[in-house]
């Protein structure tokens, strides 16, 4: 069996589209348990990041953010 596609370029890539996509509900998810209010543009920030491990320090603020500008700061 030709596994080479499991380590070609396309296939992480896929994977990096999909932990995007299941950081991004996880985000969404936390948020919205803790009752951290988002805007619509605060939504659509966190539903087209493509960036696994931005979103990821996201998500580790998120569990101890009281708002949306404490998980979005730049510092």
């Amino acid at each position: 069996m030709d596994t080479s596609f499991y380590k070609s370029a396309m296939s992480e890539e896929i994977r990096d589209e999909g932990r995007a996509e299941g950081r991004a509900e996880g985000l969404l998810l936390v948020l919205g348990v803790r009752g951290v209010a988002l805007t619509d543009a605060d939504r659509e920030k966190i539903t087209t990041c493509t960036d696994p491990q931005l979103l990821h320090r996201w998500l580790q603020r998120a569990a101890t953010a009281s708002s949306a500008e404490e998980v979005f700061r730049t510092s």
